[in-house]
């Protein structure tokens, strides 16, 4: 049986500028970064919750190459990073320079706003109703 999600994988086009928006702009922490060969494992996530890591992937082939930035098709958020403060952590991101795609608002389950990384891999920050 499967019990829990470890990582999640983000394709990049450059491992060390990925490292320092995930840390620089978005807060996260280093977690894991490993060499093996020419292959380099390296995992950030959120200070608070390190159970789940993302796996900053260099883009090798040329496949993965035409999907950094766009690894969802453009549409839909890679994934949902959730806060306790929406505006504090927005007002934090926005002054770190992190890209917004709009404005944030007010949803029938809660505050959310689109953004994107440095590849353009769009994500959303949300605080659940009520919470």
């Amino acid at each position: 049986m499967i019990n829990k999600i470890t990582h999640i994988t983000v394709l990049v086009k450059d491992q060390d500028e990925a490292l320092k928006y995930y840390t620089e702009k978005l807060g996260f922490e280093k977690i894991d970064d490993e060499k093996i060969g020419n292959f380099r494992w390296l995992v950030v996530a959120p200070k608070t919750q390190k159970e789940t890591g993302i796996s900053l992937m260099k883009a090798e082939t040329q496949e993965e190459k035409l999907l950094t930035g766009r690894q969802t098709g453009g549409r839909h958020s890679l994934f949902v990073l959730s806060t306790q403060d929406f505006q504090k952590t927005y007002s934090e991101m926005k002054t770190r320079g992190v890209i917004f795609k709009n404005e944030p608002m007010q949803n029938p389950w809660g505050m959310a706003v689109q953004f994107i990384d440095l590849y353009g891999n769009q994500f959303d920050l949300f605080q659940s109703k009520g919470k």
